[in-house]
């Protein structure tokens, strides 16, 4: 893994952590499956050679 992944991946994280302090722990669960997915789907469209 290069920098171009790592970087975003942390300040999603802590972001995600700092807005996660004041939801219940089920919306805390839908944010961060939603985060992972739009993670995953950005790695995914970098990797197909996409614009």
């Amino acid at each position: 893994m290069n920098l171009d992944i790592i970087v975003p991946v942390l300040m999603s994280v802590a972001l995600l952590w700092w807005i996660g302090r004041a939801l219940s722990l089920r919306a805390m669960l839908v944010t961060t499956a939603v985060t992972l997915a739009l993670i995953v789907a950005v790695i995914a469209f970098q990797n197909s050679g996409g614009r």
